[in-house]
């Protein structure tokens, strides 16, 4: 049984939890539109980016690189490129939920917290100007930063020794299955978020 004092540290994921991210189909499909791509095209030159960004994975890729790769899968000019990456960015960091970074903050300093995301090149910067996230969460673990991606179990074995903690005196939230079990295996307990309040009650509950 988990104690209340056993757990020292929550750990959140970014997309999908503590931001509110819609599916990517109207961003999809208005670029489509724009450049008179078929949908066997656009799959295609994202699958070209996707492969580009993973190949890269063990070093950091700057978000130049990542806009780069983005103009020569799309054949973007200049000011599309500039166009393109807004939209890709509005859509990425969705909308910040407002209950979940309340209720985050209501844990400190009690508790630890932290961010652990699979990310893109770019998300540090564009997370943090929009939302703040470093003057709540430390340390914010971003997987293109550390070339390692969930549910690689260095990854979350990472986190760990960076907040000081062992794996189970860490709670772990994500929407992922995969990234649950995967915290799960290493010895966090792993928190499936399928709702705010759901979630909020969860860990409520794991902290007594």
């Amino acid at each position: 049984m988990v104690g209340r004092t056993t757990i020292k540290a929550v750990v959140f994921d970014i997309g999908g939890v503590l931001e509110r991210v819609d599916t990517p189909d109207a961003l999809v499909s208005r670029w489509k539109a724009r450049l008179g791509m078929t949908d066997e095209e656009f799959e295609a030159a994202a699958d070209q980016v996707d492969r580009k960004a993973s190949a890269a994975l063990s070093l950091p890729v700057p978000e130049r690189a990542y806009r780069q790769y983005c103009v020569d899968a799309l054949g973007l000019s200049e000011r599309q490129a500039d166009e393109f990456m807004r939209d890709l960015w509005d859509w990425y960091c969705g909308e910040l939920d407002q209950e979940l970074m309340s209720f985050a903050v209501s844990l400190r300093p009690r508790y630890a917290t932290a961010i652990l995301s699979n990310s893109g090149p770019g998300a540090r910067e564009q997370e943090e100007a929009r939302y703040g996230f470093s003057a709540l969460f430390d340390p914010i673990v971003y997987s293109h930063e550390v070339g390692l991606e969930k549910p690689d179990p260095r990854v979350y074995r990472l986190t760990c020794d960076l907040l000081g903690v062992e794996p189970h005196e860490v709670v772990f939230l994500d929407d992922t299955p995969i990234s649950v079990e995967g915290a799960n295996e290493v010895g966090m307990i792993g928190v499936l978020h399928t709702s705010t309040s759901e979630s909020i009650r969860a860990i409520t509950a794991l902290l007594g």
